[in-house]
């Protein structure tokens, strides 16, 4: 085996209509490949995407440039926040 194929160790059922399948079948054979490699060549991708917009967070040039100054120049604490966490420095240490 070689460093970069991995062992496929996993299984995924599908349940789908006759009509479903027969449609994924004929696409696959369309392509030349097997219905599990029709299915993965389209999922993975997909899925992938789908991951990787939930884990970023993309801001436009104006909330990017206000996010910054934020973290470079801090506000001052005020209020019910500031208060809030003098009580928790006060009961559990810095």
């Amino acid at each position: 085996m070689s460093k970069t194929s991995k062992l496929k160790d996993s299984r995924i059922d599908l349940r789908v209509t006759q009509e479903q399948k027969e449609l994924l079948e004929r696409a696959a054979s369309l392509k030349g490949v097997s219905l599990s490699a029709y299915t993965l060549f389209y999922v993975l991708p997909a899925a992938k995407q789908e991951v990787d917009s939930y884990e970023r967070l993309i801001l436009s040039n104006r909330d990017r440039d206000l996010f910054m100054s934020v973290m470079e120049n801090p506000p001052q604490l005020q209020g019910k926040l500031k208060s809030a966490i003098r009580k928790y420095r006060d009961k559990y240490g810095d």
